[in-house]
């Protein structure tokens, strides 16, 4: 199975499956010296773990950080960093009704045409379980760009049909964390925290919008052509489990403006040089300008739900799925820390790929 390593300098590998034993990752480039704060990393596994409030799913798993190779005495070595999370939790007879089975919009009709067979154990390998050593690795990328004062928050900014539009400007990090849908206005948080509930009884599914801000990033880091930063951003995004839309600065908005009213005009302020609009989003000819950068991220409703829904079987035959198991009813609270952690995996590679890029 190709395709489970990502980055060019710093670069991940993740491994493991989601009823298998463990899940983890190795990275590989970063740089020797770096003072790694275990409870950190540990905190942001803990915003991404299930069971952490009751609208999402109630798999109990600690998701305790191991951090087996290139640390020693609290400092990066230069060498290959490998952390492991154990798997305690798994229910796999839950899903023994669907062994034989395609679930709609799963990955198990993909799976098993492009490799002849699955473990349907919880999606096994296609699992959102896989993502836990995403956070891991991102929390490292974090402690890097914290160095550098570059700082990533995300926030829920839409659940269903239930939209927060904030104002960037003004926008207040430690408001993110103060309720459990991550959205930083309480009044539509209680809005969504409801809505999410109401479809949790129904046994369905609904999906959502995250948001994603980096403060303090510098002008430079992005290559020209292919490896734009935004390009990157939205390969790192659309990576993700149960991601389906990616839209950078004014996005799919811009179309309807126009240039006059679209260009970021240039001014000086003290030693900067700066921008008066942002609808770049911090990204001009694929490379970083200093302004903030911001983009949104869509998720589609979790395919699992209770309902009898039509499918086929390995033969072809028709039969019905039914969803049993623990799942989310809405993805995008869980998948705050994830967003953040795949961002700075990306600036983390990017920053690293601009120190090499002149005298």
């Amino acid at each position: 199975m190709a395709g489970n390593q990502f980055g060019e300098i710093f670069r991940i590998s993740t491994f493991g499956e989601s009823h298998g034993k463990a899940v983890g990752v190795i990275i590989d480039g970063c740089p020797a010296g770096l003072l790694i704060q275990s409870d950190f990393i540990q905190k942001e596994m803990d915003r991404r773990r299930p069971g952490q409030s009751a609208i999402v799913t109630q798999r109990k798993e600690a998701d305790e950080i191991e951090i087996l190779s290139g640390v020693f005495e609290n400092r990066t070595t230069g060498a290959p960093i490998s952390m492991m999370l154990r798997n305690v939790d798994q229910h796999s007879a839950d899903y023994d009704h669907i062994k034989d089975k395609f679930r709609p919009s799963h990955a198990d009709f993909t799976y098993q045409n492009k490799w002849g067979l699955r473990d349907h154990r919880g999606g096994g390998r296609s699992s959102a379980r896989e993502t836990a050593a995403r956070v891991a690795a991102g929390a490292v990328a974090k402690l890097f760009l914290h160095q550098l004062d570059i700082h990533i928050h995300g926030f829920v900014s839409q659940v269903g049909p239930i939209r927060y539009e904030p104002d960037l400007d003004r926008f207040d990090p430690a408001e993110v964390e103060a309720n459990p849908v991550r959205c930083p206005d309480p009044e539509t948080a209680e809005k969504m925290i409801e809505l999410i509930r109401e479809v949790r009884k129904d046994g369905d599914t609904i999906g959502g919008v995250v948001t994603c801000l980096v403060r303090g990033c510098p002008p430079g880091l992005g290559e020209p052509a292919f490896d734009k930063l935004h390009a990157c951003l939205g390969h790192a995004m659309l990576s993700i489990n149960a991601c389906k839309g990616f839209e950078i600065g004014s996005g799919f908005g811009g179309v309807s403006m126009r240039g006059s009213r679209h260009n970021d005009v240039f001014y000086k302020e003290g030693d900067d040089i700066r921008t008066r609009s942002n609808h770049s989003g911090g990204v001009q000819g694929g490379i970083s300008n200093g302004m903030d950068i911001y983009f949104r991220v869509a998720f589609k409703p979790v395919a699992t739900i209770v309902p009898a829904q039509e499918s086929v079987d390995l033969e072809g035959n028709s039969v019905t799925v039914t969803g049993k198991g623990r799942h989310d009813p809405c993805v995008v609270p869980r998948a705050v820390p994830i967003v953040e952690a795949m961002t700075a995996l990306v600036l983390a590679d990017h920053v690293l790929r601009h120190r090499a890029s002149r005298i």
